[in-house]
This record gives structure tokens, C-alpha cells and sequence, in this order.
């Protein structure tokens, strides 16, 4: 079974609004995870997806087996309401949906990835390194041990998770593809913040 939770949607999840949950009875070969996604499976599935500042987590319990991933746009959570794209919540929605799928947290091994500094030329933090340390933070304070990362640099990159085996492998993103990838970033960017209003207010760590 695959579940993928995604910030479009096609029915509601626990009340919250604005996602949605798919559930696949058929095994499913391979499945983009888009920035606020977060997709789940124990039957053998190939995630994408691509990075620029944004981070990827990828959670597997070899016991199970079982694995998954999200997409995290900005370090933070909502203080009213819940957003995947932030990543407080999509963490924790990645942990309780596999723990669903019958994976035991104190079996999960992690791998993360993205966190570039996409904008070169900048003087201060990079919001790539804010959701690199974000990761970090977050896996250690959970307990969960980060088994493989790449994580900051300059260079937008595709990431391959396979769920069966917990295999990950990492390709740097043509450069052509990389004003594209920017403007997507920062027009989700900008629909967070208008979205602010509504849903409450960002705390970023």
C-alpha cells in the first residue's frame, strides 16, 4: 500500500484541509514527491524528486520493509492550522504515516538531502542552510540517525529513493533546469505568505 500526502488534494486528511491522501492498492512504480508532498509505501516504489534550497527527508524501517519522503519548503510550522510545506509538520507526518504502514521509529534510519544555495552572491544564511540545519536539529532531537546526506552547496539536485531497500542516489540537476526550479520555489514562497493570513502565523527556527 502507498499513501501520498500532498498539499493538493482530493480528500480531506483528519479534518485538515488542504491535503490530501491517495491510497494505492497496486504497486506503483514510481511517484514524483512535489514540494509539500509527502509520500509513503511499503510495496517497492521509486520516489523523485528535485531540490534546490528546499530538503528532502527520506525515512525507511529495513525491518518492515518500508519507506518514504517528503518535500520541505521552509524550516517552521504553522501556530494555527498545518501546512506540508513546512518542516515541522511534514516531519511528523512522514514519521506517523509510516509508522501506520507498521514501521517502528526506533527501527527508522534517515537520509537528507537539497538545502542548496541556489542564489549565489548572498551575504547572509541561505534559506537552503536554514532548512539543512533545520533537518539536522530535528533528526536529533528525534533520535533518529542520518545515515547518509547531502546537504547545502550550490547545485540543484534529482533525488532517487527506492522504498524497498532504502537505496538513495543523487544526481546534479542540468543547469538549464535551474531558473525554472527557482522561480517555482519562490512562487510557493509567495503563496505561503499569503496563505499566512489564514492558516496562522510561521515560527522559523
Amino acid at each position: 500500500m502507498m499513501t501520498r500526502i500532498s498539499n493538493i488534494s482530493h480528500c480531506a486528511v483528519q479534518n485538515v484541509s488542504r491535503h490530501r491522501v491517495q491510497t494505492h492498492t497496486q504497486t506503483t512504480d514510481s511517484v514524483r514527491v512535489s514540494t509539500g508532498d509527502v509520500a509513503t509505501s511499503k510495496k517497492p516504489v521509486v520516489m523523485r524528486t528535485i531540490l534546490g534550497s528546499c530538503v528532502a527527508v527520506c525515512l525507511f524501517d529495513p525491518s518492515v520493509p518500508a519507506g518514504g519522503m517528503n518535500h520541505i519548503l521552509l524550516p517552521g510550522s504553522y501556530l494555527d492550522g498545518r501546512c506540508t510545506r513546512l518542516g515541522v509538520y511534514a516531519m511528523e507526518l512522514l514519521i506517523n504515516e509510516l509508522m501506520k504502514l507498521g514501521g517502528d521509529r526506533r527501527r527508522f534510519v534517515a537520509k537528507a538531502f537539497g538545502g542548496a544555495n541556489v542564489m549565489r552572491g548572498l551575504t547572509t544564511t541561505s534559506i537552503g542552510d536554514d532548512n539543512a540545519n533545520f533537518v539536522r536539529s530535528f533528526l536529533a532531537a528525534e533520535r533518529i540517525p542520518m545515515v547518509a546526506e547531502r546537504l547545502g552547496g550550490n547545485h540543484a539536485v534529482e533525488i532517487t529513493f527506492s522504498t524497498d531497500s532504502g537505496r538513495a542516489i543523487v544526481r546534479s540537476v542540468d543547469g538549464s533546469q535551474l531558473p525554472k526550479l527557482i522561480r517555482a520555489e519562490d512562487s510557493y514562497r509567495l503563496s505561503r505568505l499569503a496563505e499566512t493570513n489564514s492558516c496562522g502565523e510561521i515560527t522559523l527556527f
